[in-house]
This record gives structure tokens, sequence and C-alpha cells, in this order.
């Protein structure tokens, strides 16, 4: 079984670590989240190494614009294409042009002939370029390159437009213009793409883009100092020279294996923490699945903040883990858990020890302040009370670094506020977190509690009698409880439900009798089936209006493997010289198993003898009460729960005192 449980629980670490060493950001960079014109808010910042100080985009941009005024695009210039085109219009005209004299012919190849010495260019490049007139293109001819301002080259549409304007073929232009000149003028200048995207390149390889180098030591910005664009600039320098560095290592070896030895040894702790002092979590596997599932979430949160710098990490509401482990466990597993979430959490961070000063205090008192939840409005004074505690210790911080209020960043603390806000969804994910770990919380046990509720409104109608016993011993067993230590409104809660199945057939119990006996008309194993089945009758009534868990437990084990002596004694009387079927006469159990089980045992018990007792004296109540108490300790019914002699005598002296008060004793005079 030690070989099994060592197992199971080192599986359980390394699972846990292997989720979040899988989610943690795998390098060194710095992620911080600055804005120009307001406070530095993070620690004095020194540069840790030599980096240069780059320079703003837009000045980047500026430089660009300013060079690109000097770009000069290459043109290849196709001496082939004038040639062509006049060959083809003279082929076209050979016979003359209709209407025009044999010399327009020569004319016409003429303008065409300077049309192309001076340059056409595609309309579309042309158009883009001569929006600055000044801009100068380079046309290449064999090895020579030259070059010429826009305006002294045509585009394909500017060269017909000019072909028309010439004072010898102007006055022929309707003529002419069925002669489709168009076809003939086409551009003989081309975009010469690799030579001007290398000028291009070898242009803007000459800006510099750092203004400067920080020097390692140098004092960047002090907290609280408000950031202007220098300052803005070298540390946006170091943000980026620092995610350069890191792109270019080799591999993230050993951060990975740091991240995985130090979120082992948290958890082996934490594991360590539990198998020690609360070893019977591991018994309900509910326990420790909420427990590690806790702190899986917001650690993976976290290392999702961290990576989107719009989110602030002081927005997520880490005191959610202890109110959780708080209502449901117990405060010292709580702050563990709390505390162990938070170690890990702030590896990520570029300043753990603020973080973690805050969200400790935070969940300290969020521990404090519900040490018995049983209204909804402690939670939300609870969430109050946490986002004061972060506020006042985050300002703490900043009393003791800025040396004037101006320097204070108040942004931090909008991020305080809602996380605030988001603590008051505790209440509804208190419901889910039960559903999902079936747990039970105070405030459904007090819910429970109210007698409005269905089964307890039915019991108090139809079985009135043991209405009103439930209420006694719920009273007792609380007051019990309240002496010993236990949870009081646990055993309260149930205690009002652990006769239910009496509901079934009220009239079989003294209780609910009034005057008339159905058990004479039964014998006595018939008698004893009835008594017993209401426990039988209990559970299914539980099931059927959906009880927790542990309200079905206090029914199961308030007789324990008791018999139902009264029926059964008479029996072994009537019938001395036959053997015994004790089966037949016992309850099914099993015997109580906690320490409120074996409370409401006592009480009950007690409670329900207490009315047949003939005479209410201290004597009376004093013998009767230990008498039975004794008889179950004798007969082992607490043989299985964790209740001690000194619990089992404070229960003694609880159930005496109220007893007396209940029925008024008197004092026994001497005759």
């Amino acid at each position: 079984m030690q070989w099994r449980d060592f197992i199971i629980r080192t599986a359980l670490i390394i699972g846990t670590v292997a989720l979040i060493v899988w989610a943690m950001p795998r390098d060194n960079r710095s992620y911080f989240h600055v804005e120009q014109g307001k406070p530095w808010k993070y620690a004095d910042f020194t540069a840790p190494y030599d980096f240069p100080i780059y320079k703003s985009d837009a000045a980047i941009q500026a430089e660009k614009d300013s060079l690109m005024k000097q770009y000069e695009p290459y043109y290849q210039y196709q001496k082939d294409v004038e040639g062509e085109m006049v060959r083809k219009f003279a082929a076209a005209y050979a016979d003359g042009i209709p209407g025009l004299s044999s010399d327009y012919i020569s004319i016409i190849a003429n303008r065409l002939h300077r049309l192309y010495q001076q340059g056409i260019m595609a309309s579309a490049d042309y158009d883009k370029l001569h929006k600055d007139t000044m801009q100068m293109v380079r046309i290449v001819s064999g090895k020579n390159a030259v070059s010429v301002r826009i305006t002294q080259i045509y585009s394909a549409k500017q060269a017909y437009e000019l072909l028309f304007q010439d004072e010898k073929l102007s006055p022929q232009r309707q003529v002419l213009q069925k002669c489709n000149l168009n076809e003939y003028i086409v551009p003989n200048l081309n975009y010469d793409q690799t030579r001007s995207e290398s000028s291009r390149n070898e242009l803007m390889s000459s800006i510099a883009l750092a203004s400067g180098i920080a020097q390692k030591g140098q004092k960047i910005v002090d907290r609280g100092q408000i950031v202007d664009e220098k300052t803005y600039r070298i540390v946006d320098s170091f943000r980026r020279e620092n995610d350069r560095r890191h792109q270019e290592q080799s591999g993230t070896e050993f951060t990975l294996l740091g991240q995985i030895l130090y979120v082992a040894l948290l958890m082996f702790c934490f594991t360590l923490y539990l198998s020690l002092f609360r070893k019977d979590y591991f018994e309900k596997w509910r326990n420790i699945a909420m427990l590690y599932t806790l702190i899986i979430i917001f650690t993976l949160a976290t290392a999702l903040f961290m990576r989107n710098t719009f989110f602030h990490v002081y927005i997520l509401p880490y005191a959610m883990v202890p109110i959780f482990i708080r209502v449901f466990m117990d405060s010292r597993t709580a702050f563990t858990t709390h505390f162990t979430m938070l170690l890990i959490c702030a590896i990520m961070l570029q300043h753990p020890f603020e973080f973690v000063a805050v969200e400790s205090i935070s969940g300290l008192l969020a521990i404090y302040s519900l040490r018995e939840l049983s209204q909804r409005s402690q939670l939300f004074k609870t969430a109050v009370i946490v986002t004061l505690a972060a506020m006042a210790t985050n300002l703490a911080f900043d009393w003791i670094r800025a040396d004037t209020l101006t320097k204070i960043d108040y942004s931090t603390y909008n991020y305080l506020v809602v996380n605030g806000i988001c603590l008051l969804f505790v209440y509804p994910l208190l419901y889910l977190i039960e559903k999902t770990f079936d747990f039970t919380s105070d405030i459904t046990l007090i819910e429970l509690s109210n007698s409005n509720n269905e089964v307890l409104r039915r019991m108090s109608e139809v079985a009135p009698g043991t209405f009103q016993h439930s209420i006694q011993v719920s009273n007792l067993a609380a007051e019990i409880a309240n002496k010993i230590g236990a949870q009081a409104q646990l055993v309260r809660t149930g205690a009002l439900y652990h006769d239910i199945g009496k509901i079934q057939n009220p009239i079989y119990y003294t209780e609910n009798q009034s005057g008339i006996d159905p058990h004479s008309q039964l014998n006595d194993i018939e008698s004893a089936q009835m008594i017993i089945s209401h426990v039988t009758e209990g559970l299914k009534m539980a099931e059927k209006y959906n009880l927790p868990a542990v309200i079905r437990d206090f029914i199961a084990t308030h007789h324990g493997l008791g018999k139902a002596k009264f029926f059964y004694i008479r029996y072994k009387n009537e019938h001395p010289d036959e053997p015994v079927d004790d089966l037949l006469f016992t309850y099914p159990g099993p015997n109580p198993f906690t320490r409120e089980q074996a409370i409401l045992m006592m009480a009950d018990t007690v409670e329900a003898a207490s009315r047949s007792l003939g005479d209410y004296t201290e004597k009376s109540i004093r013998e009767l009460v230990n008498r039975l108490i004794d008889t179950q300790v004798s007969e082992g019914y607490f043989r299985e729960c964790p209740i001690t002699f000194r619990d089992i005598q404070y229960a003694k002296t609880v159930l005496i005192e109220k007893l007396k008060t209940i029925y008024h004793t008197r004092i026994s005079y001497p005759v």
C-alpha cells in the first residue's frame, strides 16, 4: 500500500509539473508594459549590458522619405522598338494616307522618331513618377546610364497627344485620327526591377537604425519617474535587443531544466505537506483534485497573461484559491496552497517580490474573513477587504520608492479594483466547485436547513413529532460540535434530515402516535423491520431530492449497525429456546466514520430516550446520558471515527446540561 501511495503521489507531482512548465514562457525576456508620459512603475532600471538605442519608427520613416527623394529608378532603353514601330507604320501606309499627300508619311515617321528618342514610358509608371516633377529616372542604354528628369520623358498617352500638336500635323487632325496612330506609339523605356531594387536597398541600408549606445550599468529610469520620449526609446530598444538576443540563442535547455527543478521542488514540498499533515485528503480524491486543479489553472492563466502585455497580472483574482479551499477544507491548507501557487507564478514575473507580498497578504485576509461562511454578504465583505489590503500593500511599496506623490503609478490600483470585482464571482463559482468536486459548502447547508424546504415542510406536516425530535437533536448536536471543535453547521443540517425516512410510515414511531400503537397488529420481526426501514427509506428520499452525500451519510449512520433493541429483546424473551437471526433486527449501517456522525448518534439516542424518563432530575438525566453513551462506546460504534474519549466526555457534559435546561430539573430535597 505504501508503494502504491508513493507511485500515485509521484505521478501527481510529475503530471502537475509537466502542465505548468509546458505553459511557462521559455525565455528570459523582460515583459515591460510602459507608456510614454506615464510614471515608471517598476523598480529602478539599469542597463544590464551594452545595447544600441534604436531610432523610433517615425524617425526612420522620415529618413527613408528623405532618401527616397534621391532615389532614381532604372529604366532600360529599348532601341529596337522605334525601328519596329516606324517600319510597321510605313508598311501600313505604303500607298499613302487617303486625302493627304505622300509627304505626310515621312513627316509622321520623323515625329515618331523624335518621340522615341526622347523616351516613352508606360502610362501607369509615368503617372506615379510624375507626381513629383523633380523626380529623376536613370535610363540605361547599353553600358551607359543617364539621369533624366521625368518631365523630359513622355507617357504613351502624352506622346500620342504631342503628335497632333505638331504644327504640320495639327491641321490634318481629323484625317490622321482615322489612322489609329496610337498603335505605333508604345513604351520603349521598360522598368528594370533588378537594378532598381538593388539601388533602393543600397540606399535604405545607409540608414542607421540606432542613434547611440546605452552602456552596461547606465541608469535608465528610476521608479516613479515620468517616461519621456527619450527614456521610452531606450526602454523599447532594450526590449527589442533582448528579443533579438533570445531569437539568436541556440536553445533553451537550461531554462527548461531550471523551471522543471523549481516547480518540482515546490510541488514536492506541497505534496509532502499533505502527506504529513493532511493525509486524510488522499482518501478522497476530490480534495486532491481540487487543490492541484486550482494551482494549475491559475499558473496557466498567469503564463497566458505574461504572453499578452495588454493584460496586467493583478487582474487575476488569486485570492479565489484560498477562499475556495477555506470554505471546503481548512485554513492551513488554504494558505499553503495559495503560497505555493504564488511562488510558481512569481518566477514568470519581472518583479516577483512585490507580487508575492501583495497577493500573500490578500490571501491571508481572505482566509481570516471566512472563518465561518454563513451568509452571502460575507463574500462581498471579503472581496472589499482583499481589495483594500492589496491596494494598501502596493501603496506601501510606492511610498517606499517614490519621493513625491506625482511619481506614483495609479494605473496599478485600477487593476486591483478590477481584481476585487472579479472576486465577486466567487459565489456562483462556489456552486460550480461543489458540483464538480462533490463538496458541500456551509451556505448550501444553511439553505438546506431552511424549514421551508420541501422535505422538511412535508415532515412537519406528516410527522410533526419526528420533526420536533429532529430540531431538538440538531440543537443538541450543534452545541456538542461547537464544544469539541467539530463542524456545527454540518451536524445541525444532518440532524434535521436524519429521520426523513419516517415520513413514509409516521404512525409506527412513538413520537407521532396519539394513543394508537399499530405495532400491536405486528409481530416483533415485522415491527423491527418497519422501524429499521426508516433508514433505507430515508436514503431513497435523499436520492430523490438530490441531497448531498454528506447528508445521506448521516441518514445511514445515525443508528450504525445497532439493533432495534426493544423488539429484539422482547422476541428473545418470548422465544428463549429458538435461535435468533440478529440480521432481522439490525440496522444496515455503517457505523459512524466522522466526528459529526458520532455526535449525531449520541444526541439522537439520548434525546429519544430522555422522553421516556419518569422523573426529570439531575441524577436521572446524568445516569441516562452516561449509560447510553457508555453502551455505544462499549459496543464499538465509534471505533471507525476519529472521535476521542475527551470529545465523548465533553459530549456527555453538554447533553446533561442541555437536557436539564429543557426539562427544568428540580433539586431533590432530603426527606
